[in-house]
């Protein structure tokens, strides 16, 4: 299972840039998400798509980002751990 988690929603292009920036960034393999998809999901992320989310620890990346704050919010949750 992956550490992260990319909540999203069908046809949104902010959900398409956020997948250039992870890329960008290189980031580590990621699950996924569409909040479309749960009721409970769309009430809590439906209209802050894209969020990145750490499973590890819980903490969450809202949109707007790019590729340096996902990469440095990636290596601050690796040393908190």
């Amino acid at each position: 299972m992956a550490e992260f988690v990319l909540y999203q929603r069908d046809y949104c292009h902010l959900c398409d840039q956020a997948l250039a920036v992870l890329a960008q960034a290189r980031a580590p393999d990621f699950d996924s998400i569409w909040v479309d998809d749960s009721v409970e999901l769309a009430a809590r992320y439906g209209t802050r798509v894209p969020v990145l989310r750490d499973l590890r620890d819980g903490r969450e990346l809202d949109w707007p980002f790019d590729a340096v704050q996902v990469s440095r919010w990636m290596s601050d949750g690796a040393q908190a751990g």
